[in-house]
């Protein structure tokens, strides 16, 4: 398989709780799921936070007391989010970076979630992701996470292409309401070019060269926790992770200096930005692979010019999943309009990332 996920051996087996948490009335699901998990917390005295960042799944904390020091976190998925995340290679990915110390502890799987270790910190905002002290944890936890080794010397192949033609394939041909469905004709490409543009960019961008490693792929500000009296970092929601380019998870992560709820590319970094952010990656990247940490002009060029033609793909890819979700999600969140402010970055900025030339 493409996406295969090797758990090494001695890694904690995950518990199965054999329950499905309604999001009407998530408390009490909660609450079932911390009898297995906290039997000495007492009900009455268990506080529920529900965050509201997440525009995929609901999240809820769940902690005893004011100082927050075990936290329980209780994700409950989207409804049809299974359409687009293949939940045990989702399981395989958590488990997999936990055991390299790159994730919270699991505590345990649900027939429509998970619990899982709440990280002490601030999630990030695109203000903070240019902080030079800030990307440089950022470019090293990624090349952390790309330095993990796949099984015995396995060589992993890229799934980028395959869940792309399985997105396609499920985005929709109408929307119920007309209104929304007369936006998604006329700002939405047709089928038929958004097809095109997937086989030229399976044919371009896998010609480029960047290697395949173990990916996070959604690199967004709010998937980025930061701890600063610790002064580290870690990354959480893993749904999307698994063997990708590496050109690619950079690449979707500069995406995301934009934002998502008022998406703003003029945040893109720039060159200067990128290629700092790049050389601290890559020097990093070396030093977790064994090699020496020596990093040449050519290097850096070449990973930049890679960055920036897969970041047509990210775009591409989100485009086509919030399609699929403007059509299922239940989530109070204009998913047609985040589909097409994507596609049309894609398109807008094609002609000029696709005039960079790889160093010779």
């Amino acid at each position: 398989m493409a996406n295969y996920i090797h758990v090494p051996p001695g890694s904690p087996d995950v518990p199965r709780v054999e329950l499905t948490v309604l999001e009407s009335c998530y408390r009490e699901g909660a609450m079932r799921l911390l009898r297995e998990l906290r039997p000495d917390w007492k009900t009455e005295e268990v506080t529920t936070q529900l965050f509201t960042d997440g525009i995929t799944n609901k999240l809820i904390g769940c902690y005893i007391g004011e100082a927050m020091d075990d936290v329980v976190l209780v994700r409950i998925y989207g409804n049809k989010t299974e359409l687009l995340v293949d939940r045990d290679e989702e399981l395989k990915s958590f488990r997999v970076l936990q055991a390299h110390g790159c994730a919270p502890k699991l505590y345990c799987t649900f027939n429509n979630g998970l619990c899982y270790e709440f990280m002490q910190g601030a999630a990030l905002d695109p203000e903070h992701v240019c902080n030079p002290t800030i990307y440089r944890l950022i470019a090293r936890q990624l090349a952390k996470i790309h330095a993990i080794h796949a099984h015995n010397g396995w060589i992993p192949k890229s799934n980028l292409w395959y869940k792309m033609k399985k997105y396609f394939a499920l985005i929709p041909r109408e929307l119920p309401d007309k209104a929304t469905h007369d936006r998604f004709i006329r700002d939405v490409p047709s089928p038929q070019v958004l097809e095109q543009e997937m086989a030229w960019m399976k044919s371009i961008l896998s010609s480029l060269g960047s290697p395949v490693v173990l990916c996070h792929n959604d690199l967004l500000c709010k998937n980025i926790i930061y701890n600063e009296s610790k002064g580290d970092l870690q990354f959480i929601d893993y749904e999307y992770s698994g063997y990708n380019y590496q050109a690619y998870d950079i690449g979707n992560h500069f995406n995301e200096f934009a934002g998502v709820n008022e998406v703003d590319y003029s945040l893109y970094p720039g060159r200067a930005l990128q290629l700092r952010w790049l050389r601290a990656y890559l020097e990093a990247f070396k030093e977790y692979k064994g090699f020496t940490a020596d990093v040449s002009e050519n290097e850096v060029e070449l990973l930049y010019v890679q960055v920036n033609q897969f970041a047509l793909a990210s775009h591409f890819f989100w485009g086509l999943w919030a399609l699929i979700q403007a059509k299922y999600s239940k989530i109070d969140f204009d998913f047609l309009g985040y589909a097409i402010v994507r596609l049309n970055q894609y398109f807008k900025i094609k002609p000029e990332v696709m005039a960079l030339a790889l160093p010779e």
